[in-house]
C-alpha cells in the first residue's frame, strides 16, 4: 500500500452526518442527552428520582472507548491486547489492586467479539459516539443506586436502557414530537448545533466542481437529517450532495447484503416500497453499500471508482466502510483537540496546513479529557512499579490506526488544503502516530519509543 493519500485521487466523497458535516456544542448535547434518557428511566420505569439530578462536573466520567460489562455493572477501559487497564463499578473507579483481582492481566472474556466489532451483545456495550456517551453515565449511575437499594450482585437494567433510547430516537420520534431530544432540539437548534464554517462549505463546493461525486449517508432519519442541514449549510443544502442516504442504519448499510436491506424511496418523509436497483442520484432511504457501488460505477463511468467515507463512529462508520467495502476511511476525531501541542515560538512562521487550526485559545478547544479515564489513546498498565516502562496503548486507539486512512479533529481542519495535500497515511510500515493530521495526540509522542507495540 502505498505511504501517502490524496482527496485527488478520489472519485467519491462520502460523509456521516452527526458529530462529522454537523458539529454539536457537546456539554449542551450532552445534558440533553443524559436527561432524554434519565426521564425515561424515572419517569416510564420508576428509577430513583436522583438520576434527574446532575452534579456539574459528572459529565466527566464520559469517555469514548469504554465498554460497559453489563453484567458486573463495571465500565473498562482496554488495552490493545484486551487487558484492562482501568475500570469502575458503577461510577466508582476500581483500584489497581481491585482491577487485577477482578480482571488479572488477561485478556478480558469478551474481548474477542467485541474486537470482531462486527455484533452487538446482551453482555456488553461498546461506547464509541457521542449519541451514546451520555449513557454511560446514566447506567454508572444507575449502578450506584442499585448498589445503595438493593445490593444487586448482577444487574438486569439494561433492556430499560435499551427502551430510553429506543423512545427518544425511534423513527417516528420526530415527527410525533416524542421523548425529550428531538422536541428540544428543534426548538432551540442553535443551543445544540454548531453551523457549519464558511471554510467547510466552500470546500464541498470545491470538490463538486473539480467533478467529486458527494454522499451523505447518514442512519438519522430524513426529517431530522433536514433541520440539521438547513440549519448548518442553509436551504440549498441538498445542492451540495448527488446522492443523499437517510435512516441508512449503519453499520447494517455495509454490512447487509440488497435483499436484506433494500434501498427505499420517501414521500413526505415516510418510506416507501423496496427498490430492486438503485438507478439515479436522489435522496433514498435505509438501503446497502454493494447496490450504491454499482451506482457508482454507472455515474463516474468507472469499473472500480475509489471511494474516501468520513465519519465519527469506529463502529458504524470507519470499520464498516473499510472491512466490507474497502473504502478509504477518514475518522473524525475530536478527542485529537483535547490535548493540542502548545506551538513553540519558532514554528510561527509555518503555512497555515503545518499547523493546527485550534492552538491559539485553550480554553475554545471544544472538547475536554476525562480525568477519571485519562488519555483516550494511552495508559498504563495497573499496577506496576516502573510505570514509565509499561505504557500501552489502548484499544480504542489501535483500532485507529488499523482502520482509518487518516485521523483529524474535524473537516475544518483539512478544508483549506489544496486537494492534492498529500496525508501519510496509517499503515504498518510507518510509525503509529503517522496518520494523524495536522499532528498526532500529545500523549502518543513523548514517549514514542517506549509504547509497546505489538
Amino acid at each position: 500500500m502505498q505511504q501517502y493519500f490524496s482527496l485527488a485521487d478520489c472519485d467519491v466523497m462520502g460523509f456521516d452526518l452527526d458529530h462529522t458535516l454537523c458539529r454539536y456544542h457537546l456539554p449542551q448535547s450532552a445534558r440533553l442527552i443524559y436527561d432524554s434518557f434519565a426521564q425515561y428511566l424515572v419517569t416510564e420505569k420508576g428509577y430513583d428520582k436522583d438520576l434527574l439530578t446532575l452534579a456539574p462536573d459528572s459529565l466527566d466520567f464520559c469517555c469514548k472507548g469504554l465498554v460497559l460489562d453489563i453484567e458486573e455493572g463495571n465500565f473498562l477501559k482496554l488495552a490493545e491486547d484486551g487487558t484492562v487497564l482501568r475500570a469502575s463499578h458503577g461510577t466508582k473507579s476500581m483500584t489497581s489492586e481491585e482491577i487485577l483481582e477482578t480482571y488479572g492481566r488477561k485478556e478480558w472474556k469478551h474481548f474477542n467479539t467485541v474486537s470482531g466489532m462486527v455484533s452487538r451483545s446482551a453482555k456488553y456495550y461498546l461506547y464509541d459516539n457521542y449519541f451514546d456517551l451520555p449513557g454511560a453515565l446514566l447506567c454508572a449511575r444507575v449502578v450506584d443506586s442499585l448498589d445503595q437499594h438493593d445490593g444487586q450482585k448482577k444487574y438486569d437494567f439494561w433492556k430499560d436502557m435499551v427502551a430510553a433510547i429506543q423512545h427518544n430516537y425511534k423513527i417516528t420520534a420526530f415527527k410525533e414530537d416524542c421523548g425529550t431530544y428531538f422536541p428540544e432540539v428543534k426548538n432551540h437548534p442553535d443551543k445544540y448545533l454548531q453551523r457549519c464554517p464558511e471554510s467547510v462549505k466552500k470546500w464541498l463546493k470545491q470538490l463538486k466542481s473539480a467533478g467529486k461525486i458527494l454522499l451523505l449517508i447518514t442512519s438519522s432519519h430524513s426529517d431530522y437529517c433536514r433541520l440539521l442541514c438547513e440549519h448548518i449549510l442553509g436551504n440549498d443544502f441538498e445542492e451540495y450532495f448527488d446522492v443523499v442516504i437517510t435512516n441508512a442504519l449503519k453499520p447494517g448499510f455495509f454490512s447487509h447484503t440488497p435483499n436484506q436491506r433494500p434501498f427505499r424511496t420517501l414521500e413526505n418523509d415516510e418510506e416507501q416500497e423496496a427498490l430492486l436497483s438503485l438507478d439515479k442520484p436522489g435522496w433514498y432511504s435505509q438501503g446497502n453499500a454493494i447496490q450504491l457501488y454499482e451506482l457508482l460505477k454507472k455515474m463516474t463511468g468507472k469499473l472500480d471508482p475509489k471511494v474516501v467515507y468520513f465519519g465519527d463512529s469506529m463502529h458504524s462508520d470507519i470499520f464498516p466502510a473499510r472491512h466490507y467495502s474497502n473504502w478509504e476511511t477518514v475518522f473524525i476525531l475530536e478527542e485529537l483537540l483535547g490535548d493540542k501541542v502548545t506551538v513553540p515560538a519558532e514554528t510561527e512562521s509555518e503555512p497555515l496546513e503545518k499547523k493546527g487550526k485550534y492552538e491559539g485559545d485553550p480554553f475554545k478547544a471544544p472538547y475536554f479529557v476525562s480525568k477519571q479515564w485519562g488519555s483516550f489513546f494511552i495508559d498504563r498498565l495497573p499496577g506496576l512499579e516502573n510505570a514509565e516502562e509499561t505504557l500501552v496503548r489502548t484499544w480504542s486507539c489501535k483500532c485507529i490506526s488499523t482502520y482509518s486512512t487518516i485521523a483529524i479533529p474535524s473537516l475544518e481542519a483539512i478544508a483549506d488544503l489544496p486537494l492534492d495535500y498529500r496525508f501519510t497515511r496509517f499503515s504498518s510500515n510507518s510509525s503509529a502516530t503517522a496518520g494523524y493530521y495536522p499532528s498526532p495526540p500529545r500523549a502518543l509522542l513523548p514517549n514514542e519509543e517506549s509504547v509497546t507495540m505489538k
